[in-house]
Formats: structure tokens, C-alpha cells, sequence
């Protein structure tokens, strides 16, 4: 059975790309996200504030990427990023509160 998850594509006033995320990233459907990474070219912005969880599946996803996304997450999801060490490779915003 695949987790929700929704994803938003966008574009942030700058012109940048965004990417928001809603729901849980793990296994089930983190071919969505790395499809979704792969069809966005330049610099990402990549919008976690929504996601409850994320599993090594979905972190597995993102480090081909640290090099051009900025990651937006909320507080819970700034453990893993910082563990994993995928928040000093891309750069981490974290939103406190909503």
C-alpha cells in the first residue's frame, strides 16, 4: 500500500522552483518524489513543512539533489535532516509554528 503523499509543483516569487510535499515519505512512494526531482532542472526549493515523516527511502531520494535544493522543514523533520547530514549539504530553513 503507498503512504500519502501530495506534491505540489510552483514557483517562488524570485522565480525559483518549488516543490511542496504533504504527507509521509518513505518506501512506498519515494519514486514520486525522486520523478519529481529529476523533472525539475536549476535550483529547487523543496518545501518539507507538510510532511510528518521521512524514512531513509526518502532521504536516499534527496542527496542526489544536495547540491541544488534548499530544503523548508518543519521542526520535527530537522533531526533526520541534520543526522543524515543532508541539512549541511544543501541548507536547512526550519518553520517553526504554522
Amino acid at each position: 500500500m503507498t503512504t500519502p503523499l501530495t506534491l505540489t509543483p510552483g514557483r517562488r516569487p524570485d522565480g525559483t522552483a518549488l516543490l511542496a510535499a504533504v504527507g509521509e515519505i518513505d518506501m512506498s512512494n519515494s519514486r514520486e518524489l525522486a520523478a519529481a526531482l529529476a523533472g525539475t532542472d536549476g535550483p529547487l526549493v523543496l518545501d518539507l513543512t507538510g510532511v510528518e515523516y521521512l524514512d531513509s527511502a526518502g532521504l536516499s531520494v534527496l542527496f542526489p539533489h544536495a547540491e541544488r535544493i534548499e530544503l523548508v522543514a518543519n521542526p520535527l523533520l530537522e533531526p533526520v535532516l541534520t543526522i543524515s547530514g543532508l541539512s549541511g549539504l544543501s541548507g536547512l530553513t526550519t518553520v517553526h509554528g504554522g
